[in-house]
């Protein structure tokens, strides 16, 4: 699984690992785990998947900040559609649907799924009502789920969120069954972890 994630430090690159590792175990792929590679940018990580298609790794999976709203629905199954449009990036002629997935709009869209673990997280000085409140986290903007994060952790125990210093351990937190319930694509990807890895 190359997942977008950690930037050029090691360090990161360990933390990323970790929290998409226990957020997947946590969806009960545990003692079924795929291996996961964090990546770096998004650029790095569609690369390193296109490597490894290249070298025969037919059960090789990306997963990319969306970056922006997808019009395609997780239904149709199509997140190359978007990835084509928005970035330039051609489906690789072995890679099939459902070897691409997408954090919609961008992982911290997941963290306004399970408010109870950022609430937890963030401790005392939160501020839960400065959040985004629309319900379908995937039609909040990059920019008003990053602006939302900042607000109300501005005044916590663990200060304003950082996405190096905080966002790996809040998705390693996270409750995926909550995930699941308000992202689609969140529950497109579980569902072929599930299938992948059980069979």
């Amino acid at each position: 699984m190359y997942v977008e994630g950690g930037g050029n430090s090691k360090s990161l690159k360990s933390y990323c690992r970790r929290g998409f590792s226990e957020f997947v175990a946590k969806a009960g792929l545990a003692g079924n785990m795929p291996s996961i590679v964090a990546c770096g940018s998004r650029n790095d990580a569609f690369d390193d998947f296109k490597t490894a298609l290249a070298i025969g790794s037919e059960t090789a999976l990306l997963l990319v900040d969306a970056e922006g709203p997808v019009s395609v629905p997780a239904t149709a199954a199509k997140p190359w559609q978007h990835l084509n449009v928005r970035d330039n990036w051609n489906r690789p002629k072995n890679a099939a649907d459902d070897q691409c997935h997408l954090m919609v709009q961008v992982m911290e869209s997941w963290f306004l799924a399970d408010t109870a673990t950022l609430k937890d997280y963030f401790r005392q000085g939160f501020r839960e009502g400065s959040l985004p409140q629309n319900p379908n986290v995937e039609e909040i903007s990059k920019q008003d789920v990053e602006r939302g994060l900042k607000q109300a952790t501005r005044t916590s125990s663990k200060g304003e969120y950082s996405k190096g210093g905080h966002s790996f351990e809040i998705l390693a937190d996270l409750d995926p069954a909550e995930i699941r319930t308000r992202s689609q694509y969140a529950d497109r990807f579980l569902s072929t972890l599930e299938r992948l890895c059980q069979t």
